[in-house]
């Protein structure tokens, strides 16, 4: 089973569908896809879920879990040996076990969870992450999985159905339980004076925003151990509450105790400090500076298609214009600035002029 070869045909192209179809278009995977809920652009659009079946070697389930049974049991009289099926679902243990009954051995299947969503892919995060669940039916479907999300940039972990929902249920179901909290309470937007330790939350916030509603859903329900996830953590809530409420005596021994004092030696606390958070800043930087890199390769691809020229002037003029005007709102050297930005445009323009996205 060879996942390089071949048609990968998408079931469900909502906006995960329609990301997940455009990252293997970019990585050269000619792609199809079925939705009879939602248009799907031409040449791209099969007649039916048995046209994409009959035009695909990868099918991949990117279908809301409650629907899954439905379409597995509609393409599993036309799937057979020689099609490799993949489900996205946030949630393992249900798909595997729809999955194994419906396809059993007669069909290579692997259960995937890509850690990653929409937004995350429109803004270009790196690294990708991917869990794929061992099959013991179908070693070579576990094995083919992988080498598929491995060519379209991901880091893939091998992980059991159960443990992972063990795991979600304790980290993703209770990142979108408290999001979803801050949301109906009307906390989210970030006012002048939220301080740094609300940034992380805030981006959690925005990220259960962009969702579709039915993953919070399934993160939070079709997962077996969420509930017991909720309540232990519910209950921990419960008590830091009462111990707010009626908190016990300090001593000066117990405050000091908690919060040690570091040994910097001869050097300076306070420019350790800085310069830890110099190389904070640095280190976030280049990241950003990639995912510029993969946002360049994309319009690249995307010009590529559209027989756009790599260079466009007047849009380079405007961007500098405005990165000077907010370089002179934040106090900064404007010329010094627009120096930075006029070479990230030109390493943005060798990226999109060489073939493989790399600079020359």
């Amino acid at each position: 089973m060879d996942a390089r070869a071949g048609t990968v045909g998408i079931a469900g192209f909502g906006r995960f569908g329609r990301s997940l179809g455009e990252l293997m278009a970019e990585a050269g995977i000619e792609v199809r896809a079925f939705d009879p809920h939602t248009p799907v652009p031409e040449p791209f659009a099969a007649a039916s879920l048995a046209a994409l079946v009959r035009a695909s070697q990868v099918v991949v389930l990117a279908v809301p879990v409650p629907a899954l049974e439905a379409v597995i049991a509609e393409g599993s009289a036309i799937l057979t040996g020689r099609h490799l099926v993949l489900d996205v679902a946030s949630v393992k243990m249900k798909p595997v076990e729809i999955f194994d009954r419906h396809l059993a051995g007669r069909v290579p299947w692997a259960a995937t969870h890509p850690l990653f969503g929409p937004a995350s892919l429109s803004r270009r995060e790196r690294p990708l992450r991917v869990v794929v669940c061992p099959n013991d039916r179908h070693p070579a479907a576990v094995d083919a999985a992988t080498r598929l999300y491995t060519r379209l940039g991901c880091q893939v972990q091998i992980q059991n159905a159960e443990s992972h929902d063990r795991e979600m249920a304790r980290t993703h179901a209770l990142g979108f339980l408290i999001a979803k909290a801050f949301i109906d309470l009307g906390i989210g937007s970030e006012p002048a004076s939220v301080p740094p330790s609300f940034r992380g939350i805030a981006a959690t916030i925005e990220s259960v925003r962009e969702d579709a509603g039915h993953l919070f859903t399934a993160i939070l329900s079709d997962n077996p151990f969420a509930a017991e996830a909720r309540r232990a953590f519910l209950d921990e809530l419960a008590r830091l509450d009462a111990e707010l409420a009626h908190p016990p005596a300090r001593t000066e021994a117990s405050v000091e105790g908690g919060f040690p004092i570091p040994d910097f030696g001869d050097r300076s606390p306070d420019l350790v400090e800085v310069r830890d958070l110099i190389d904070d800043v640095d280190r976030r930087l280049v990241d950003l500076l990639v995912q510029r890199h993969d946002l360049s390769k994309r319009a690249g691809h995307i010009k590529h298609r559209d027989g756009r020229p790599v260079r466009d002037p007047v849009r380079e003029d405007a961007l500098l214009e405005e990165r000077a005007g907010w370089a002179r709102g934040g106090g900064l050297d404007v010329d010094g600035t627009l120096t930075v930005f006029k070479a990230i445009l030109d390493q943005s323009r060798a990226y999109q002029l060489t073939p493989d996205g790399k600079a020359s």
